[in-house]
């Protein structure tokens, strides 16, 4: 998981959170405010639907997303925090892919034959709910920029 530069939480590179850190619930407490606000302004930006954004972060009720959305933020799961990390390196990704916004977007929505894709659209494939389909699209973006 990326993570702001904090002198005070364990990495295993620079600006990497180191794995084990996500099993702490403290580091998860002082990450989560931050990793909700991030990703609810990412699904802004892609105009998710409530039960898209639901899907992504794993299938959450209802009531916990609109408790989140009103800034009500408890200790999010491992799971959470991951997809969140995941969702939030799909978008870094497109952005480096891509020369604006438009461009970026157009390609997740659009119907991809690929075969991590199999004519679905990478956010479809994201949107399928399992966190192995976000690290699908995931490990796709990043092949696609020549990272291993």
């Amino acid at each position: 998981m990326t993570c702001v530069a904090t002198p005070d939480l364990p990495t295993a590179a620079p600006g990497v959170l180191a794995p084990e850190a996500l099993r702490d619930p403290k580091i998860r407490g002082r990450l989560s405010p931050t990793a909700v606000k991030l990703f609810l302004r990412l699904a802004d930006l892609w105009r998710l639907a409530v039960d898209q954004r639901r899907a992504l972060l794993g299938d959450i009720s209802r009531p916990t997303y609109h408790n989140w959305q009103g800034g009500k933020v408890g200790t999010l799961s491992r799971d959470q925090l991951e997809r969140i990390s995941l969702v939030l390196g799909i978008h870094k990704g497109l952005k480096l892919l891509f020369a604006d916004e438009a461009s970026a977007t157009r390609w997740f929505t659009s119907p991809n034959r690929d075969l991590p894709f199999g004519g679905m659209s990478p956010l479809e494939r994201a949107l399928r709910g399992s966190i192995d389909d976000l690290y699908a699209v995931r490990r796709y973006i990043d092949a696609w920029r020549g990272m291993k």
